[in-house]
């Protein structure tokens, strides 16, 4: 790299964002910090302005905005607040590229401003393509903006593709590790708690990914923002658990070639791939040996026990704002199991009911994005 290239990290005290610091951190010649967003914890986002004095800081919760700018009151750098502000700095020109690492539909609104803005984005953020990909696209299209994946599938797929983007996909495979529950059934599944939900077998993850993975809501999501990604057919897109989360997807072409990314499970890879492309950096990340997995094994998914990955097809299926339903309706589930409020397989009923019971909207505009975000979790906790 010739010039360091100057990245805003939304969300930049979660767990995309603090890996994504430590990947800066390691290559302080290629990155400058820009920008750092957080939505809560303001004492982590103080810590971390400190030591990478961005240009800019925002704290999204506004009660917190004065605590923040006076413990950064003797530092250079511009404290704002709300999630407006968040939409508004990544349009700054100093900005190359933007991590959308902020979890959710809380996500979409920042990433279009920056998408509008012409800012390359590496997008970490799978609800803002499940909830409006056709829109994001388009205007990703427009705008001659690059939506580099940093999840571990879509950045295999990727990967899979340099060299091969003339060429047609015939399938994807996208692998999930099935969770902490594995084989379970549903008597199992009907009395397990958070903590157990919590307990990923291979990732570290924050905690509505972690339950998203073990309801396999999380491979659904995927499943809806590979279409968009890679501009895909649902009949084109598979799912298959793969238990050691050692070979993070795989492509299959009209030849009947398949070409497959591999490495140990570690977030930072994909991370720093979508960062820094189109070079791949020097890392110091442990590397995979396959004396020690002399077995990789791969099995179908279980639908009908884990209804949400089902669910998850049949809203790709219907499109327009089906989508969206189903992620907004999956976050009041997932806050409400988290809370102790209602079991690991009421979230799926929760889903399930508002896909039916929302309008559905085959061509929708933004404004009815928003509407339909709003009605959905209205109905979904009125469910719960």
């Amino acid at each position: 790299m010739s010039e360091k290239k100057n990245i805003a990290i939304l969300g930049s005290t979660g767990s995309i964002g603090t890996q994504a610091l430590d990947v800066i951190r390691a290559n302080k010649d290629s990155f400058t910090v820009e920008v750092l967003t957080g939505n809560g914890n303001a004492d982590l986002l103080i810590k971390q302005a400190i030591e990478f004095d961005p240009n800019t800081v925002v704290i999204a919760d506004e009660i917190k905005y004065q605590y923040v700018k006076d413990a950064l009151a003797s530092h250079d750098i511009k404290v704002f607040a709300g999630k407006k502000a968040i939409a508004e700095v990544v349009q700054m020109d100093s900005i190359d590229t933007v991590l959308a690492a902020i979890v959710g539909y809380a996500g979409l609104e920042s990433t279009l401003s920056a998408i509008n803005a012409g800012k390359q984005i590496a997008l970490a953020n799978k609800e803002t393509l499940v909830v409006a990909g056709d829109l994001v696209t388009k205007l990703a299209k427009e705008k001659g903006v690059n939506l580099y994946p940093v999840d571990s599938e879509h950045s295999a797929i990727f990967q899979c593709l340099a060299g091969e983007f003339h060429n047609p996909i015939e399938k994807i495979y996208l692998t999930a590790s099935g969770g902490p529950f594995r084989g379970k059934d549903k008597t199992f599944l009907s009395t397990v708690k958070k903590e157990q939900a919590l307990k990923h077998p291979n990732w570290e993850m924050g905690a509505k990914i972690t339950i998203d993975s073990a309801s396999l809501m999380n491979k659904g999501l995927e499943v809806i923002e590979a279409k968009w990604l890679f501009g895909l057919k649902p009949e084109q897109i598979d799912v298959i658990v793969h238990p050691q989360s050692i070979v993070h997807s795989i492509v299959q072409f009209t030849d009947g070639s398949m070409k497959a990314q591999m490495g140990l499970p570690d977030m930072k890879l994909p991370i720093q791939y979508a960062i820094g492309y189109p070079n791949r950096m020097k890392s110091d990340f442990p590397r995979f040996d396959f004396i020690k997995y002399p077995q990789l094994t791969f099995e179908p998914a279980d639908t009908k026990t884990f209804r949400n990955l089902a669910l998850a097809f049949e809203a790709m299926n219907k499109g327009g704002n089906a989508p969206c339903v189903l992620n907004a309706a999956n976050e009041i589930a997932v806050a409400a199991f988290l809370k102790d409020k209602i079991g690991f397989l009421q979230m799926s009923d929760v889903v399930e009911k508002c896909l039916q019971t929302v309008a559905h909207i085959a061509k929708p505009s933004y404004a009815d994005y928003v509407e339909t975000d709003k009605e959905t979790r209205r109905i979904a906790e009125e469910l719960i």
